[in-house]
This record gives structure tokens, C-alpha cells and sequence, in this order.
């Protein structure tokens, strides 16, 4: 039978290998117009792709930097603490060394004692060494004296100084007429612990009756677990390194032992004493691909440094996030983009079929049959309408769970701050109280634990972040009668709260670090003069102003502006200021909590005192007005 030629072709190649074959009877059985495509592709995908794109790199840029702040405020934290343990160390180096006691036993000019006085003083020296001992962070405590007490020999807490001229340090001691200087971390032999990895503090005792000879040598061991402790909790990305390094650039601890006393390089080395705060805590070697982070560990002015291999010092979760990110990014074009096209397809689609119905009507039956046409009444428009419905709704939530995120975050952040401020004050009144009990029996301890207990439960308030400025108030003022305590008859308070402010919300802990840098380093610094800090509490134009001013030994103009600088590097103790990092703290909490128009204003003039100025929002609890 003969087939027609029209036929057969049909039949025989309706996909033939023909290149984009399917894609075209594809557009075919969509009927979208090549226009609309073209336009379709020129004005929403390409633009879109190229939004997104820049999107995802300005998103992974904010993320990289982040991750790099807070790492470096977590290692700037390490080195709080660490600066903080050493700080206490010397403390107790320096309540000994107040010892007379210490100086009138040691003293190289009184070497005719009997055997029984000597007795008598080794009796007392071991009671001064062991109290210092008793402290949790203390290891053991070394005197060397002079060879010709009976007690030199012991070879427990007394050594013959001749023994520690050999060590390197020896001539650093003396040099230091006096002032503590830390050895770096090294093995010592105990008769009892056998060997053990230590860092001392060590500093040379005059004899008072001949101030030109040298009656000793008090050196406080500390173990090498307590700083390794330190560093072993710091978690980065594997292949960074955490060690610390002293001024000459020779490594004090290494989590590699091997490292322990080599040098670094000499660029680093350069590198990390010439930087400054406002040159930033992080840098990247010229010869390698390694970056550097580093923080200054007072007061050795050793540096806490972290030093990537290859510039992984953002850990694996930023790769993580990253790699969310792009996913994210992904469904946003495909929600934006193939969604779109489908109902495009699905318009055009419809409105073919309607005009093919149209068209078939005409042509079989005249005009007159469209009435008899179902009315769809924009069914298609409807169908656009309930999806850009559903797209407006899933851009709604997807910005908020962004907004949520953003918020989430920034109270992270304010909590990691807060969370900053170490228990010092804790560990000095402990010491204080243990200090009197030996001295002057228990006559005193009661007091001083009552406050204490006041000061604890106003300081912890339930573990509530937000407390009232009365709570607040009073938490300033127990800390003061503790110091007035500790320190009789030196200074006295003056605490005034305008009326109906007292219920106002403030972050908790932002008056006790202020009010301890004008006891600590303002009043205690004068001699001869009896001190004074003010606390007024006022409300002014809507904003709560809390004034702190002591009448103590003020500061200069340059000092006043680097305590509120960005980043601050803790100073040595030597310059009679102290550190600002608490300063920086507040500061920084109070920006957290209420804006960057709101914080701390300093005003100080030497000879003549301090003044520190809070600005905070005036906010009631809820239910007041």
C-alpha cells in the first residue's frame, strides 16, 4: 500500500539526534515567544545572578572578618586571664616581700645568731612560705640566702645564694634592683616532685642594715600546667599554633616541647614589638602565608600569639556557613528565577489553549458560539496572584529569621563581653581574709564574710544580665565598705540617687570596675591625704547619668584618651595607672546594650582627680512608667 510521504516523516523522526532537540519541542509544547525569553534571561536571570553573586561575596567577607574578631577577642580573652594569674602572682610576692620579718631574717649582717634563734626564725620564715604556698596558683616558694645561715642548706624552701648565680637569669635579678622578674618556663628538681616544669617570679632582697649587700633572693614557682592549661582550652582550626614568646623573640611555651626556648623568626619577632593598638592585633608574614594573631600579656609584656599554617585560622565552621550560604543563595535564585519562568509557562500555556479554543469555535461555528465558551474569569491572573502571594510570604519569613539571627547574635555578643570581666576582686578579698586570720587571728573574718556574701548575691542577682540601678548601687557601695575595711581610714564615700530612678535597668557590673580603678589607681596611689569617691545618680534629658569621681592622683590628657581606645594592650603596673581594660569592657557593653551614642566619658587632671561619666538610656521595668 502506498504511505503518504508526510506521514512516514512524522512517525519516524520526532526526536531525531538533532542538537537541542528536546529543548526546543519543549519551548514548542510551552509556546513562549523567543521576545519574552530573551527578555526574560537579559532583564531577571543575568541581573539576578549577578545581585546574588556579589551577595554571597560581600556575605563571606562580613562572616570571614567576624569569625576573625571573635577569635581575636577569644585570645585576647586567653591573655586576660593569663595576665591575670601572673598579676596575682606577683600581688602575692609583693604582700611577702612588705614582710619586715622577711628582711630582718635574711639580713647578712646578722650572722652570729645562736642555733636555737635560728631555729626559731626558720620556724617563722616556714610560716611565711607556707601561707604563700596555701594559695592555689603557688607551687612553691624558694628564698636564697646567705650561705652562712645554719638554714641555707635545707634544700627545700632554703638554698645558698651562691646556687642561683649560675642560672641565666641571675644577673636580670639584679639588675632589677628589687622589681620581680619571670624567668621562662624550665625544669626544676624537687627533692619531694622529683622534676617539674615551672616559671618563676624572682626578685632580690636588700638587708635593711646594709642597703649596698644583697641578703637574698625570693623566687615563687609556678607550674608550666597553668599556662598550658590556658592555651589547650583556646579551640581553633586544626594546623594553628598557640605558644607564647618573650620580647626577644625566644618561645616560652610551646604545645611542642621541642619549641620550648627557640627563637622565631626574626620578621615576626619585629613584627610583634612594633605593633601597636591602633595597628591591629593580627598580621600576615611576608615570606609565607601565615597569619598571626597576638595579644600583650601584662606584666611581662610577653605576647599570646596564634599563628596559622597557611591562613586556616578561621576554623571549619566558617566553611560550613559558607557552604549554607551558597546553598541558601541557590534556593533564592531558584525561588526567583524558575519559579517565575514556570508560571510563565503556565500564563502563556493558558492563554494559547484559550485562543486555540477561540480560534476552533471561529472557525467551525462563527463568532456567535463564544458565549457558549466556560468563563475562566482571570483563573490565570489568579493563579499568579496566590503565587507572588506565597513568594511575598517566604521573603517575609526569610527576613525575619535573618532580623531573629541578627538579634540572636548581638546578644551573644553582649553576654561574651560581660562574660569577660574576671573574678579578681574575689580572689584579692579571699587573700585579704586569709592575710588577717594569720596575722591578727579571727576577730575580723566575720565582717568581712558578711560582706563578702552581700557582695556575691547583689554581683550574681539570679544570673539575671539586667539589674535595677539601686542593685547596682548597692553593689558599688558593699565593694567600697569592703575596701574601707581592707583599707582603714584612707578614704570615704558619698552615694546620692535623685528620686524615682532607683527602679531604672541598667546592664549589671558596670559601676564595680569603675569605682575599683579610682580606689586602686587614683586614691591609693596619693600619700599623706585622705581620699574621697562620689557616686550621684541623676536623669537628664531622658538619658540616666551616673558620675564617679575620687578626688585621687588624676591622669594626663593622653592617657585619658587611650583608656576607651579600641583594643586596648594592658600597660605595665610600673606607670602607677593600671590597666583599662575593664574601662574598655563597660564601654563596650554599654554600645552593645544601648547604642553607640551611649558609654563612658572620661575627665581627669593630675594632682587633682578622676571623673568618669556613664550615659545610659532612662528605661523603667515593664508596668512603670
Amino acid at each position: 500500500m502506498f504511505r503518504p510521504a508526510g506521514k512516514a516523516h512524522a512517525v519516524k523522526r520526532p526526536y531525531r539526534n538533532e542538537g537541542g532537540g528536546w529543548f526546543r519541542h519543549l519551548l514548542r509544547r510551552i509556546a513562549i515567544p523567543r521576545q519574552w525569553l530573551i527578555a526574560y534571561f537579559v532583564l531577571i536571570v543575568i541581573p539576578a545572578a549577578v545581585i546574588l553573586y556579589g551577595y554571597y561575596e560581600r556575605s563571606t567577607t562580613i562572616l570571614k572578618n567576624e569569625v576573625m574578631r571573635t577569635m581575636q577577642l577569644t585570645l585576647e580573652q586567653a591573655g586576660s586571664n593569663l595576665s591575670y594569674r601572673l598579676q596575682h602572682i606577683e600581688e602575692i610576692s609583693d604582700a611577702a616581700f612588705m614582710n619586715n620579718k622577711l628582711h630582718q631574717y635574711l639580713s647578712v649582717s646578722d650572722t652570729d645568731q645562736l642555733i636555737n634563734t635560728q631555729l626559731e626564725v626558720v620556724k617563722d620564715l616556714r610560716n611565711l612560705v607556707e601561707s604563700v604556698q596555701s594559695n592555689s596558683d603557688v607551687f612553691r616558694v624558694r628564698l636564697f640566702v646567705d650561705k652562712s645561715k645554719l638554714y641555707a642548706g635545707e634544700k627545700v624552701n632554703f638554698f645558698p645564694l651562691d646556687s642561683l648565680m649560675e642560672k641565666p637569669w641571675y644577673n636580670d635579678i639584679i639588675a632589677a634592683n628589687g622589681s620581680i622578674v619571670w624567668s621562662g618556663i624550665y625544669q626544676q628538681s624537687y627533692l619531694e616532685a622529683g622534676n617539674v616544669d615551672v616559671l618563676s617570679s624572682a626578685r632580690m632582697l636588700r638587708d635593711p642594715q646594709h642597703y649596698d649587700q644583697i641578703s637574698g633572693v625570693m623566687m615563687i614557682d609556678v607550674k608550666e600546667k597553668m599556662v598550658s592549661d590556658l592555651l589547650s582550652a583556646l579551640e581553633f582550626a586544626s594546623g594553628t599554633q598557640v605558644y607564647l614568646v618573650d620580647s626577644a623573640g625566644t618561645v616560652i611555651d610551646h604545645p611542642d616541647r621541642a619549641r620550648i626556648g627557640t627563637r622565631i623568626d626574626n620578621e615576626m619577632r619585629d613584627r610583634l614589638n612594633a605593633s601597636r593598638d591602633s595597628d591591629g592585633h593580627a598580621f600576615r608574614l611576608s615570606k609565607a602565608s601565615d597569619e598571626v594573631m597576638f595579644t600583650t600579656i601584662s606584666p611581662t609584656n610577653w605576647k599570646l600569639v596564634a599563628q596559622s599554617n597557611g591562613g586556616q585560622l578561621s576554623p571549619q565552621a566558617v566553611k560550613l556557613t559558607q557552604r549554607s550560604s551558597l546553598t541558601s543563595l541557590l534556593e533564592y535564585f531558584a525561588l526567583f528565577t524558575l519559579l517565575p519562568f514556570v508560571l510563565l509557562a503556565i500564563i502563556v500555556r493558558g492563554m494559547n489553549q484559550r485562543v486555540r479554543k477561540v480560534i476552533t469555535v471561529i472557525r467551525r461555528e462563527g463568532t456567535d458560539s463564544l458565549e457558549e465558551l466556560p468563563v475562566v474569569s482571570n483563573s490565570d491572573f489568579l493563579v499568579l496572584e496566590r503565587s507572588v502571594d506565597h513568594l511575598i510570604l517566604r521573603v517575609r519569613k526569610l527576613v525575619e529569621e535573618k532580623y531573629l539571627a541578627e538579634i540572636h547574635e548581638r546578644e551573644a555578643q553582649l553576654q561574651a563581653l560581660q562574660a569577660q570581666i574576671n573574678p579578681h576582686f574575689l580572689y584579692n578579698t579571699l587573700d585579704m581574709i586569709n592575710w588577717i586570720a594569720i596575722g591578727k587571728g579571727a576577730s575580723d573574718i566575720s565582717q568581712m564574710i558578711d560582706s563578702l556574701a552581700k557582695y556575691f548575691r547583689l554581683s550574681l542577682n539570679k544570673g539575671k544580665s539586667i539589674v535595677s540601678v539601686e542593685d547596682e548601687v548597692r553593689l558599688a557601695e558593699v565593694y567600697l565598705n569592703i575596701q574601707q575595711n581592707r583599707f582603714p581610714n584612707t578614704f570615704e564615700v558619698l552615694i546620692e540617687v535623685e528620686p524615682g530612678i532607683a527602679s531604672c535597668q541598667i546592664p549589671k557590673l558596670i559601676l564595680q570596675p569603675i569605682v575599683e580603678n579610682a580606689l586602686l589607681h587614683g586614691i591609693r596611689k596619693m600619700k599623706h591625704k585622705r581620699g574621697l569617691i562620689s557616686i550621684i545618680v541623676k536623669e537628664e534629658n531622658g538619658d540616666l547619668m551616673i558620675t564617679i569621681s575620687d578626688n585621687g592622683i588624676g591622669m594626663d590628657e593622653e592617657r585619658t584618651r587611650q583608656l576607651l581606645r579600641a583594643a586596648p594592650q594592658p600597660e605595665e603596673r610600673t606607670d602607677g595607672v593600671g590597666s583599662s581594660y575593664g574601662l574598655f569592657n563597660v564601654n563596650e557593653r554599654i554600645k552593645l546594650y544601648a547604642g553607640d551614642h551611649y558609654g563612658l566619658e572620661i575627665a581627669s587632671e593630675l594632682g587633682v582627680g578622676t571623673t568618669v561619666t556613664i550615659r545610659l538610656r532612662a528605661e523603667q521595668p515593664e508596668g512603670r512608667s
